[in-house]
Formats: C-alpha cells, sequence, structure tokens
C-alpha cells in the first residue's frame, strides 16, 4: 500500500524538527524499587535525549539531511545537548536558548525487563509561542516533524508547512490545549495509546485509530504497542506489523517510540509502501534497544539492512 501523499521533490533538508530536546541522566538498577526504600544504583550516565532532537539523529544516521528547531538552557547542559546535535550532523542554525535551565530527565531503567520510567521537568521559558515559531525552516524540508508541546506554535508552523506543500508529522503522547486544532494540520500522526485514549475516549486501539483518521483527517495514524510491534491505520486499512527481537537481548526502551518514528520517516522519504516503512519504523526500534539511552543504539544504515534482511 502506498502512503497517500507525494513528497515535494527537492528541498535542502529531508525532515526537520521542531519540538522537544532533553539532557537525560540514566540510572540502571536491578529492579524498579518499592516505595519508601533504599536500592544501590548498578551504574548512571548523562547522554543527550529529547523526543524530536532523537528522532533527528536516527534519520541522520540513516543518511537523511536533518534540521533542528528548539531552545535549550543557557547552562552547560545545553552546550551539551546542541553540541550532541551537531556531532550527528543535524543542522543547528535554528536552535536559541533561553536564560534558564534545559528540560532534564531523570530515566530509572530496570535491568531485568529494559523498561525505563521517566521523570522530567520544562521551564516554561523553553516554550515557544506562535509570534516566535521558526517559520524560516518550513520551507526549506520535505516533512516537518514536532511534538505538540508549544501548541499555538505548532498550529502555525503546520498550516505555513500545508501552505508550501510540505508533509507534517506528529510525534503525540499527551493531549494540550488546542491539540483538536492542530490534528486536521498533521499528514502522519505517529502517537501512543494513551493518546488515542484520551483523543477518543475509547481504549479500542484499531477504533481510535479510525476515528482519529475520520474525524481529523489525518493521512496516516500510527501506534506502537511495545513488545508487540506496531498498528497503523492507513484511509480504511490496518497494518499490524510484529516487533523484531532485539539483538543480544533488550537493554533499555528509552527512546524507542522515538526510533520508531524515524524508520517510518525514512520509509516515507525512500519511497517505501506503508507495510516496508512499518517493517523498518520496527527494526530501527528494535536495534535502539540494544544499548541505553534515546540514542546510543539508533542504526546506521548497514546495521539496519542486517535486521531486516
Amino acid at each position: 500500500m502506498k502512503f497517500p501523499f507525494d513528497l515535494l521533490p527537492n528541498a535542502e533538508f529531508e525532515v526537520a524538527g521542531f519540538g522537544t530536546n532533553a539532557v537525560d541522566y540514566l540510572i540502571r538498577v536491578p529492579a524498579y524499587p518499592q516505595f519508601d526504600s533504599k536500592l544501590e544504583i548498578s551504574s548512571y550516565d548523562r547522554q543527550a535525549g529529547g523526543e524530536v532532537a532523537s528522532t533527528l539523529v536516527g534519520l541522520t544516521r540513516l543518511g537523511c539531511r536533518t534540521a533542528y528547531a528548539g531552545r535549550y538552557g543557557s547552562d552547560e547542559a545545553g552546550t551539551f545537548g546542541i553540541e550532541s546535535l551537531d556531532g550527528e550532523g543535524v543542522d543547528t542554525s535554528y536552535v536559541t536558548r533561553a536564560d534558564c535551565a534545559t528540560q532534564v530527565g531523570f530515566i530509572v531503567i530496570d535491568e531485568s525487563t529494559g523498561e525505563r520510567t521517566v521523570l522530567w521537568h520544562r521551564d516554561e521559558r523553553l516554550g515557544y509561542s506562535a509570534v516566535d515559531a521558526p517559520l524560516g525552516l518550513v520551507g526549506q524540508t520535505r516533512i516537518l516533524h514536532m511534538t505538540p508541546h508549544d501548541t499555538a506554535a505548532c498550529i502555525a508552523m503546520a498550516s505555513a508547512a500545508r501552505e508550501a506543500g510540505v508533509i507534517v508529522s506528529l510525534d503525540a503522547d499527551n493531549v494540550f490545549t488546542d491539540t483538536d486544532r492542530l490534528l486536521p494540520l498533521v499528514d502522519i500522526l505517529a502517537a501512543t495509546t494513551g493518546f488515542v485514549e484520551k483523543v477518543t475516549r475509547t481504549n479500542d486501539t484499531r477504533q481510535g485509530l479510525s476515528e482519529i483518521i475520520k474525524r481529523f483527517g489525518c493521512k496516516v495514524a500510527a501506534v506502537t504497542i511495545g513488545g508487540k510491534g506496531s498498528l497503523i491505520c492507513c484511509g480504511d486499512r490496518f497494518i499490524e506489523t510484529p516487533a523484531f527481537d532485539v539483538p543480544g537481548g533488550c537493554r533499555d526502551t528509552t527512546g524507542a517510540g522515538d526510533a520508531f518514528r524515524a524508520g517510518l520517516l525514512y520509509g516515507v522519504l525512500t519511497g517505501e509502501s506503508v507495510e516496508t516503512a512499518a517493517q523498518i519504523a520496527n527494526a530501527v526500534a528494535s536495534l535502539k534497544c540494544r544499548r541505553d539511552g534515546a540514542r546510543a543504539g539508533l542504526p546506521v544504515k548497514p546495521e539496519l539492512a542486517l535486521l531486516l534482511k
């Protein structure tokens, strides 16, 4: 099945991202601690993360030209985060900094399962309004990929993208004010099952995805379903794709959804069918789980090709 939209033939960037970044502190524990207990940690580490920023790194490692627009703090963590993108080859010309701390995440990783719990904080000064949305980036890309935290700015960006013929992709895990105004401007929705339930008031994922497409006009709506893989609704068809086993076993699921989105957009960009793009997305997510953190396990093309083979 082909994707029901056309990409612009040429642009400076293949994917431009607008939205969240973070610096993550990864804490490995033998098992998730009980309330009011003490537990010795196995190890800890600091890594760059954030949903949109990590998806762009995943796309860049697969050979795509990418750019990031977002706001870091004025602290050393902000410098660390920006340098992490520069080092991967993501264009940071549209990155700005605010006089506050960079968004932080404390991520507790259960070694027995690889599952993680995320504790985070984002200073409101890191946000964007519709007035300061970086609209200049929109005309330089084939796909605009966003998270909806700064919804007014996202609406402005998505509206500009629609006028320019740019495909709009949204990574959604929570409902914000005016989410219902943003969704009609979205072509590709990659969401969590929790988001679908909140928007549609149903715990039937298939029914929820179908309702989102009918109500808001999204061309494609996808969810990740953990170790079971993914489910994509395109038009009136559902594509359910099983997960790949993680090579060497799952160490950490942090950023698996971001990796899935990188693989899905890569499939769109390379002209694959919806079915093949779903396989690519699941494969990228699986390979990410080989390593701790949102980015360390993200594959390059030969690694992806080997797993798909």
